[in-house]
């Protein structure tokens, strides 16, 4: 039965809808495992990895769809740059979704009751809050077709960024307990993980611009750095 061209851009209207509700189940993803952390939950990290089910179904729901738009419309330009961009938006949504279940991951690995350092967990909770905030943001901003809400987004993952260096100082410096010391590593790993969901924001609202200009620009050149030593 064909579709007509009304039912056509009704329907990527709704796959649009649906891709950016992925991004809700990430940010609620993210804020388990902050608490996770924060209280050293082994039985909500589990929650945590049996949950990425969810997000993985829809990415591969939203991707199996768009698929199935391109192969029996003729998209036009524009629709076309919608399109590209929703498949992006889509992997990093994943990609997101992957780094909460390595969090959690990692906190069964530090014991019961590790020698927590509050400084560290402090950070880690501000740099969770922090990147909850940008993909707020990014949801936003790719909904409203918003560039410079988009492009504001590379501000704000600073703050992400710098938060990673500062907890991989404290760790340098926690001192010779190896318990303390691996506790610390671990933090390390957390820390790494928020800050490439904060990149994965800065990626959506590249997509932004790309629906919006037709150009596709990465907004720094910095191509997302890692710490010293520490491959980005």
């Amino acid at each position: 039965m064909a579709v007509s061209r009304t039912e056509y851009h009704e329907e990527l209207e709704r796959l649009e809808a649906h891709a950016l509700d992925g991004l809700n189940l990430v940010a609620a993803q993210l804020d388990r495992s902050i608490e996770a952390v924060e209280h050293n939950d082994s039985e909500l990290a589990e929650l945590i990895v049996a949950s990425d089910d969810v997000i993985d179904g829809r990415y591969l729901e939203v991707h199996q769809s768009i698929l199935t738009l391109l192969a029996t419309q003729a998209p036009v330009a524009t629709d076309l740059r919608l399109i590209a961009a929703l498949l992006h938006l889509m992997k990093a949504l994943e990609r997101m979704g992957d780094q909460c279940v390595n969090i959690a991951k990692v906190i069964p690995l530090t014991g019961h009751d590790p020698p927590a350092d509050d400084r560290i967990v402090k950070d880690v909770v501000t740099m969770g809050k922090q990147v909850r905030a940008q993909i707020s943001q990014s949801k936003r901003a790719f909904a409203d077709r918003n560039v410079e809400m988009a492009r504001d987004l590379v501000r704000q993952d600073e703050v992400v960024n710098n938060l990673n260096k500062e907890i991989f100082r404290i760790a340098l410096e926690i001192g010779d307990d190896l318990d303390r010391r691996e506790w610390a590593m671990t933090m390390i790993l957390v820390a790494r993980a928020l800050e490439r969901i904060g990149d994965n924001t800065v990626d959506v609202g590249e997509q932004v611009a790309f629906i919006v200009t037709g150009l596709f620009r990465e907004f720094s050149d910095a191509s997302h750095p890692g710490l010293p030593g520490i491959p980005a």
